[in-house]
C-alpha cells in the first residue's frame, strides 16, 4: 500500500448558533488555516443574500478549507483537506467548530493515498 498522501475531513456541524457574514467567515477560514499549520494562498467566498448562507474555500499549499453555510437551519458543510509532515487538520476544524459553536459536529475522516484506485 502506498504511503497517506493526506487527511481530509468531511464535517457536518449542526445547531450552529454563530452564522457569520463574509467577513467574519473569512477571519474563521484565515484562522483555521493557521490553527492547521498551512500556508493560505486566497480566499473566495460567495454571500447568497438575504438571510442565505456562505460558500467559501481557503486555498492551501497543503490542499484546501471549504465552508457551505445554511443559517435557517443552523446547519455548515465544512471540508478540511491537508497534506504534509505538518499539518493539522483537525485543529483548523477545531477552529470551525468553535466560530460557528456548533452544538453536534459528525465526522467522517478519510486517508487519501497516491495510487490508491483500482
Amino acid at each position: 500500500m502506498s504511503p497517506a498522501q493526506g487527511v481530509h475531513l468531511i464535517a457536518e456541524l449542526d445547531g450552529c448558533e454563530r452564522m457569520p457574514d463574509v467577513a467574519g467567515m473569512e477571519v474563521l477560514l484565515r484562522a483555521a488555516a493557521a490553527a492547521g499549520h498551512a500556508r493560505l494562498l486566497s480566499v473566495e467566498l460567495h454571500a447568497f443574500g438575504g438571510t442565505g448562507g456562505i460558500a467559501g474555500v481557503a486555498l492551501l499549499a497543503e490542499s484546501h478549507i471549504s465552508v457551505h453555510t445554511w443559517p435557517e437551519y443552523g446547519y455548515a458543510a465544512v471540508d478540511v483537506f491537508m497534506c504534509g509532515p505538518s499539518a493539522d487538520p483537525e485543529a483548523a476544524l477545531a477552529v470551525l467548530v468553535d466560530g460557528l459553536a456548533a452544538r453536534r459536529v459528525r465526522t467522517e475522516r478519510l486517508t487519501r493515498r497516491a495510487g490508491a484506485g483500482p
